[in-house]
């Protein structure tokens, strides 16, 4: 908590929470002097029948690598999860990190991250975001869309499901988003837009920390788009972070040249370079596991195409195949 360049996914509870959602093997690491804590590095060893072997920090989340106090704790964890990764024989190391760590290591710069200081006045004028943006909001208000914060997963849980099907993209189960809350509690929230009529058309998934919001995991249904109700989630969001005493709104990662970059750009979030860098052990170039991959394109049109039923029963099965 102390550390500036921890995050929520530095955090003790992802080890139970990757080890019993996804059920693969974490070590958590930690360099210690003079009795005390001075860095960490949380891996998770992803042993995949479609993916590979690899050992990774941190599995499911957007941030990870060493977080630490001096270059000596962070020398010292690195050369661990290296020796570590020899020792479990993986294909590759992968570290998360937010800053380019060695210039030497093959580096994926796919990903960007979105983070906007949370400006002090938010009336309904609206005057601190984009006047697009501000038009938008106008509009679902207008359309009688209301805003539910501390929402439940169940009613999270369908709109995120639809649309990560949408995406082409498999679903996590159910079950891990209970885990989630059980497991850091009030730092976790859900806030939900639904209609007039009472739908739940648009949701997220948020984790608190220090002074930050991250929006993560999010869902919305078709009907959602046409009513600006994307618009109006987030700038609730940033309300109600406000309200919690946040001062950094973060939007999370996306991928360059997609669909949620240009969205998160458009609100006036400046992208910032996220390094994924990799030693590469068993392997000779860096995996691309990501839907901009085209050898995955067909996959991923016939998953779109498939029932909801369909996707919410395999998609937790390859899901923890992925990381």
């Amino acid at each position: 908590m102390a550390c500036p360049q921890a995050t929520f996914f530095h955090r003790a509870g992802w080890q139970r929470l990757i080890e019993r959602a996804f059920k693969h093997d974490t070590y958590f690491l930690y360099a210690e002097q003079q009795g005390r804590i001075v860095g960490v590095l949380p891996l998770g060893h992803v042993s995949s029948w479609l993916f590979g072997n690899s050992l990774i920090g941190l599995p499911f989340a957007v941030y990870g690598g060493v977080a630490a106090e001096t270059d000596a704790a962070v020398q010292a964890l690195e050369h661990e999860a290296q020796s570590l990764a020899r020792t479990l024989d993986v294909g590759y190391l992968e570290l998360r990190n937010s800053r380019l760590r060695h210039e030497d290591w093959p580096t994926q710069d796919l990903y960007v991250t979105f983070k906007l200081d949370i400006p002090e006045v938010l009336d309904d004028k609206m005057l601190c975001i984009p006047q697009k943006r501000r038009n938008m909001v106008r509009k679902a208000q207008k359309l009688g869309l209301r805003v539910v914060v501390g929402d439940s997963v169940e009613n999270f849980y369908p709109v995120f499901s639809e649309n990560s099907r949408d995406h082409g993209t498999p679903v996590i189960q159910k079950a891990y988003f209970d885990q989630i809350k059980r497991v850091f509690g009030d730092d976790c929230e859900i806030l939900s837009i639904y209609t007039s009529g009472g739908e739940c058309i648009s949701s997220i998934y948020c984790f608190y920390f220090r002074n930050e919001v991250l929006a993560y995991y999010a869902g919305e249904t078709r009907e959602a788009k046409h009513c600006a109700a994307n618009d109006l989630k987030y700038w609730s969001l940033m309300k109600r972070a406000a309200e919690r005493g946040c001062r950094v709104f973060d939007l999370g990662r996306s991928k360059k040249g997609t669909g949620s970059f240009e969205f998160k750009r458009l609100w006036g979030f400046v992208p910032q370079q996220l390094y994924y860098q990799y030693d590469l052990i068993g392997r000779a170039d860096i995996p691309q596991n990501n839907p901009m991959n085209k050898k995955y394109r067909l996959v991923i049109a016939v998953w779109k195409r498939l029932p909801l039923v369909v996707t919410e029963a395999i998609g937790p099965m390859i899901v923890r195949n992925l990381s």
